[in-house]
């Protein structure tokens, strides 16, 4: 019953945000259309009560035009677009809500393949409620055999499709990142933990892309020539928050400059872009992307 209250929320925030302004006779009789009705009416309090937990799930007002015939609509969107948690949770609820009542398009709409992994997520988000540590069966890439480990989880993070995890893993006393693909087993334990009240995620990300975090590296300019419509690209999806552009020549390049720690994951993005994107400074960065170019031109030489 939780997802089709849920699913009643979306579709109420999507409706409103293509119609813009709406009587809630409207709202009603568009609901007894929608395939989510299922021949159940939307009732006035309900509908009063789904605005209040609107507002608290995702943050979204849904604001009442008094002098306009008691016309409702969505107060402003900023809130969400700019909570990275919210924001995700409401694309994904309506991407969900657009394919069950689109079955006949399942066979044309194409997703990628998830790694394992996922089904541990609740019993993680659970371990980072309760403050309580996970005992974990661990197999790296290549390794032979598994490990064991304790871990206080500080925070999950998505990257490319994976789910990792970053926590103080006590067999390794200190903080480290652990991908739930390769996770063998999970439980939760009853052994409490806190965590450090300096500790902010966004902060211990800011300065890097992807989940490599080196405490020793400290940030740099860096600046990147793009080509072609990777200019495009790069203004449609940052490469990374700190992303500027700062010099554009018309149908030939852009420049873009960022302040960033030099970590094997920057040289991977760069290195995706192929020749569309050239390193102008630092000359260590530009030197190690030459270097791996050189290495690319070996092998296949």
């Amino acid at each position: 019953m939780a997802h089709l209250t849920l699913n009643r929320y979306i579709w109420i925030l999507n409706t409103l945000i293509k119609h813009r302004e709406l009587t809630f006779e409207e709202i009603a009789e568009r609901w007894s259309e929608s395939e989510l009705c299922n021949g159940k009416p939307m009732a006035l309090r309900t509908f009063h009560d789904h605005r209040k937990a609107i507002l608290e799930l995702f943050g979204v007002e849904i604001k009442c035009n008094t002098s306009n015939g008691y016309r409702y609509y969505v107060g402003s969107l900023d809130s969400l677009r700019q909570d990275k948690f919210r924001n995700w949770l409401f694309n994904s609820f309506s991407l969900s809500n657009m394919l069950q009542t689109s079955q006949n398009l399942k066979d044309r709409i194409l997703f990628e393949n998830l790694p394992k992994g996922t089904e541990y997520l609740p019993t993680i988000i659970e371990a980072m409620r309760e403050g309580k540590a996970l005992e974990l069966d661990y197999q790296r890439f290549g390794g032979e055999s598994r490990e064991t480990f304790h871990i206080e989880v500080y925070a999950l993070k998505m990257y490319h499709l994976r789910w990792y995890i970053l926590g103080n893993i006590r067999e390794r006393e200190g903080l480290r990142h652990l991908s739930l693909d390769r996770i063998l087993e999970v439980k939760l334990t009853k052994e409490k933990y806190t965590i450090p009240e300096n500790f902010d995620a966004e902060k211990y990300y800011a300065n890097s892309i992807g989940i490599y975090v080196d405490p020793n590296l400290a940030p740099q300019k860096v600046r990147i020539r793009a080509y072609g419509n990777q200019v495009e690209y790069l203004r449609t999806l940052p490469l990374h928050k700190s992303q500027e552009e700062v010099l554009t020549k018309h149908h030939q390049y852009s420049e873009f400059q960022y302040r960033l720690c030099l970590t094997p994951e920057l040289t991977t993005q760069i290195l995706s872009m192929g020749n569309n994107a050239e390193v102008l400074e630092p000359q260590e960065l530009r030197e190690k992307i030459h270097e791996e170019i050189q290495n690319m031109f070996n092998r296949y030489n």
